[in-house]
């Protein structure tokens, strides 16, 4: 089939790349002239492991190119899929603007029958302002799907290569055979193909991605109540997670989420329920239990050194809000960094992937930051543990001991296990596990 993919973000790219390995020709358009460029060359702007790989192969086998020509993206493409940006306004709502841009932009370059396709992240009854916006601009005959993404940075060729679903709004059976045959490749194993109306779609990412959130709030709630009754959570994590109505996915207990897509979808679906005269209490809840754990671990480091961080060194190991992905989006370690800089500790940081995002929102302004983590911790009187890192899992103990200058972990992700710490002779701070006073 012939695509465009209009928008080369994040999940514009995959989406692309995903679909030109199927054997699709793809155009993948973005109005930056700089990116596309870029793209040409072989540099792909976001961190995704697998990503770089799957471009640089089709770009050779020609079945993916880019460019910044919207006439030439909607011209020689029977399917249109917009994944540009839903960035949240002040008051939480998704705002529509970029998609809607685009939706005109569509309608003025028709030439043809099109089926335009919303990946990006909307709220509900989107679908039906973009048909108005393209019928404002052309009296040709189209369609609008609704087809939401479901990927997790750091694990995006996969979910997109194999997707536990794939759901598509439209009411029209013709258009949703096409969506059918378009994502038939991917779903060779049997998993669905769920065909439902334009606004339940729409809903469905966001009520997956609310659940999930909800999910991590709930078990940052019991983290903190067993820091205060001296029970271990992560023994709690297992005996609730081997129910199989409950399971072990997103129970892990830490530093709270962040990303490009909680935050947001959480924020827009609360919007969306208050528009229509509608509280979400527990998603409410939800987000106000985030934003306070993001600062867990605080009145742990400020307790250990009697509440007085000046002249103290810390070293932060994670800045991406996640492993595998260079995104600081709503990362907790923002601040954390902020509330431990106002109360005056010097800071020097290390993140496999992150260290050039950092720079450009200024967290060096802030804090040293290091490309080898364990220069990061020379003269440090603590180790924090922000993200948790695979390359962190297994550290040489011995190593951070002599680099500190007192053997101190603060553990934000619960990635070591306390009785083999201690014994190696640190103090030990995790979250909902027994602790050092």
């Amino acid at each position: 089939m012939k695509l465009t993919v209009i928008g080369s973000g994040y999940v514009g790219l995959v989406a692309g790349a995903c679909f030109a390995e199927a054997g699709n020709q793809v155009i993948c358009m973005d109005k930056d002239q700089t990116k596309i460029d870029e793209l040409r060359k072989g540099i792909i702007p976001i961190y995704e492991p697998g990503l770089e790989g799957l471009v640089e192969r089709n770009v050779k086998l020609e079945r993916l190119k880019f460019s910044t020509s919207m006439k030439e993206a909607v011209e020689q493409s029977d399917i249109l899929f917009i994944a540009v940006g839903t960035p949240p306004d002040e008051d939480g709502s998704a705002d529509l603007s970029h998609v809607l841009s685009v939706a005109k932009a569509i309608g003025q370059h028709m030439n043809g029958y099109k089926i335009v396709v919303n990946k990006s992240t909307v709220p509900v009854g989107t679908a039906d302002k973009v048909h108005a916006a393209i019928a404002a601009e052309t009296r040709l005959d189209f369609d609008v799907v609704s087809n939401p993404e479901f990927l997790k940075e750091g694990a995006a060729i996969d979910d997109f290569m194999y997707p536990d679903r794939v759901v598509i709004g439209t009411s029209n059976a013709k258009v949703a055979e096409i969506m059918k045959e378009l994502y038939g490749p991917f779903v060779r194993t049997g998993n669905p193909i769920l065909v439902m109306d334009e606004h339940s779609a729409e809903i469905t990412k966001y009520a997956a991605n609310s659940m999930l959130a909800t999910k991590i709030s709930f078990i940052n709630e019991i983290a903190n109540l067993c820091d205060r009754v001296g029970a271990d959570v992560e023994m709690v994590r297992r005996g609730i997670g081997s129910d199989k109505r409950i399971g072990h996915s997103f129970i892990f207990p830490g530093m709270g989420y962040g990303g490009s897509c909680f935050p947001k979808d959480v924020k827009a679906i609360i919007r969306t329920a208050r528009d229509y005269g509608i509280t979400l209490k527990v998603l409410e809840a939800v987000e106000d239990v985030n934003e306070q754990q993001k600062l867990v671990l605080l009145p742990k480091i400020t307790h250990h050194f009697n509440n007085d961080l000046k002249g103290k060194t810390l070293a932060i190991w994670g800045l991406s809000f996640k492993p595998r992905t260079d995104d600081m989006r709503e990362a907790p370690s923002i601040v954390l960094i902020n509330a431990l800089h106002k109360l005056g500790a010097t800071l020097q940081a290390h993140d496999p992937a992150a260290l050039h995002e950092a720079k450009r929102l200024g967290i060096d302004g802030m804090t040293k930051l290091y490309e080898n983590n364990y220069e990061c911790l020379s003269g440090a009187d603590a180790l924090i543990i922000v993200t948790e890192w695979l390359d962190y899992r297994e550290p040489d103990f011995g190593r951070i001991k002599a680099a500190l200058k007192t053997p101190v972990i603060f553990d934000g992700r619960n990635i070591y296990n306390p009785p083999k710490v201690k014994e190696l002779g640190f103090v030990y701070y995790a979250i909902g596990r027994p602790l050092d006073e």
